[in-house]
């Protein structure tokens, strides 16, 4: 799994490097963040998980860190940091989380599992709104397909208005893995920057 995560974060500084100048204020399929607030959360997750796998269990600083006027750098560093921090982390030690569940420590494992999922649909966001290919490799994919259903279920928490998931979009059975990982966490495959206009 520590190899698919260090992939999807490595894809995903890509991804953010090649953001266009005139792009950081556009929408994404993240509504209602521009592409800005988007890359200003994942920088912050990564900086909170990366704390979280140093063990920190009591600061939440790192999760709301402020950031710098050249995003891109920041993710950069910020992936740099959280793989870092999670290729050091004992897999005995539980994550805090305290902006997924507080109060809850995650075991190593799931805290990576959720980190890649969330990364990987945050690329693929951050790709939509930019019209860039996601390219993440196929066994990513899959993984993440199989994260999803086992950790996102459906049902009535995905309705509330700050869900970090939204119901699923139907997609057919014989789409791509990567546009049925999109449907159940709430993405529409075919989303493009029009749609919000």
């Amino acid at each position: 799994m520590l190899d698919l995560h260090r992939r999807t974060l490595l894809r995903s500084a890509d991804l953010v490097a090649a953001v266009g100048a005139g792009q950081w204020d556009g929408p994404t399929p993240c509504a209602p963040w521009t592409v800005r607030e988007l890359v200003t959360h994942m920088i912050r997750e990564n900086r909170g998980f990366a704390a979280a796998a140093r063990g920190e269990r009591a600061d939440r600083s790192p999760w709301t860190s402020p950031v710098g006027p050249s995003p891109a750098a920041d993710y950069a560093s910020s992936v740099d940091e959280v793989l870092a921090a999670f290729a050091a982390a004992d897999p005995a030690r539980g994550f805090w989380l305290p902006f997924i569940d507080d109060g809850i420590v995650h075991p190593y494992a799931r805290a990576v599992s959720f980190h890649l999922l969330d990364y990987l649909v945050h690329g693929w966001d951050v790709a939509a709104a930019t019209g860039q290919k996601c390219g993440f490799d196929p066994d990513i994919v899959a993984a993440v397909l199989d994260v999803a259903h086992r950790e996102v279920p459906d049902g009535p928490r995905r309705h509330r208005e700050r869900a970090s998931f939204r119901p699923p979009v139907a997609v057919p059975p014989e789409a791509p893995a990567m546009a049925r990982v999109l449907g159940w966490l709430g993405r529409d495959p075919e989303w493009h920057p029009s749609s919000d206009s």
